[in-house]
């Protein structure tokens, strides 16, 4: 079955290269792989001890990010490896000065592992979420190398709880423990013969609390922020998101800041022609045209953790096509949250409305009985939700003492 798995890794390889040759991201995708072997050795200190770290993308990064700074902090005497697959984690993180080598994960195939492990010599591994890569798994076993997976969730429509599932289900004995957000998931990996595993929460709740702790003061998001009127704050919108959103304040006098997910200036521009209202762009304004406007729009990245302080109630983009995005920054300053109905999968979301500090919509109808019961100044179910939201960030925050604990016990 190995043999069968790394062949289709060698036919998914061909096929990227194919398409690299038409799309951004897949050549991003290949030439940060070519002669990347070669570049690893010169960068790892032979003389060192790494504990790698591997995540798909920038979600599951800022998951394991907690854990990689409190092992700077706590034991300098490691050093870290950071691995990325997606270029959309790497391209935006590869700078990163928590990591001591940032590259991306070679292709997962059996020569690779045994050359990336024989490179690196990793103390420890540690993947994040749901990083399954089987050659590189079975590699580290059997070099005897410690590997954990912190941030799991685990399902019962997983290939591991199928009836068909029994070879992959032997991927769960590579790892030495398995760190999990839930009790559902340490159940059901009891019911196929998996006890090695703690439920200890999520991560990212660790990381949003450090966040909101360093945000970055925005001067022009402070001057567009006046009067007693809450601010409703659209994070990583999309376009059917912004479609029902330019509706609904078309037809009233609130204020808003949205910053969308795709932030060319086309996409932009086209959000602006959608407003009948006074719009400015971030990267335009002034401090005196941003108190002047009635929607501020964030044309550029990397500000958007810091941006949630200056409001009090949040549109989160994505829950009208594959699925929400992150809903724990808002949340941790006390932000109840919007959000579409594509949102069953995330386990916050769910959580956090059954607390009752967040809120799915499927049309305007809704978003507007939602939207006018919290918007108005001074609405105690605006205070409410907003205390519901920030405590639910609190009570689930704590994960990454535990695995620390754990790692180094």
């Amino acid at each position: 079955m190995r043999y069968l798995y790394s062949l289709g890794i060698w036919m998914y390889w061909l096929l990227v290269r194919v398409a690299s040759m038409f799309n951004e991201k897949a050549k991003f995708f290949v030439d940060g792989r070519l002669g990347l072997l070669d570049k690893l050795k010169q960068q790892i200190d032979p003389n060192a001890k790494y504990i790698w770290f591997h995540v798909a993308s920038l979600g599951e990064f800022e998951q394991g990010r907690p854990i990689m700074e409190r092992i700077k902090q706590e034991h300098p005497d490691y050093k870290i490896l950071l691995t990325f697959f997606s270029p959309s984690g790497y391209e935006i993180r590869k700078n990163y000065n928590g990591a001591d080598v940032i590259c991306y994960l070679p292709m997962d195939t059996v020569g690779n592992a045994k050359k990336f492990l024989a490179i690196c010599k990793p103390q420890m591994a540690v993947f994040v979420k749901y990083e399954y890569w089987i050659n590189y798994l079975h590699e580290l076993k059997a070099a005897d190398i410690p590997t954990y997976m912190v941030s799991a969730i685990f399902l019962p429509t997983q290939a591991f709880f199928k009836w068909y599932g029994g070879w992959y289900r032997n991927v769960l004995t590579t790892f030495k423990h398995l760190f999990v957000q839930d009790e559902q998931s340490v159940n059901l990996l009891k019911t196929i013969g998996v006890e090695n595993a703690t439920a200890c929460g999520d991560t990212r709740f660790d990381r949003v609390l450090a966040i909101a702790q360093n945000a970055k003061k925005l001067p022009i998001c402070e001057a567009f922020k006046r009067g007693e009127q809450p601010i409703l704050i659209a994070g990583s919108s999309w376009p059917k998101d912004e479609d029902l959103l330019a509706t609904y304040f078309n037809q009233k006098d609130y204020r808003i800041i949205i910053a969308p997910h795709e932030t060319d200036d086309a996409h932009v521009e086209e959000i602006i022609s959608k407003l009948k209202r006074k719009c400015v762009r971030y990267t335009k304004a002034t401090e005196q045209s941003a108190a002047e406007a009635d929607v501020l729009i964030i044309d550029c990245i990397g500000i958007l953790s810091s941006i949630y302080q200056y409001g009090e109630l949040a549109y989160i983009g994505g829950g009208f096509g594959v699925g929400i995005h992150n809903i724990l920054e808002p949340a941790v300053y006390g932000m109840p949250v919007v959000f579409g109905p594509n949102y069953h999968k995330f386990r916050e979301a769910v959580e956090m409305e059954k607390a009752g500090g967040a809120f799915h919509i499927e049309d305007l109808q809704q978003l507007t009985l939602v939207l006018d019961s919290l918007m108005t100044p001074q609405s105690a179910r605006l205070a409410e939700t907003s205390a519901i939201a920030k405590q639910f960030v609190a009570a689930n925050s704590g994960a990454t003492d535990l695995i620390m604990k754990h790692l180094f016990n």
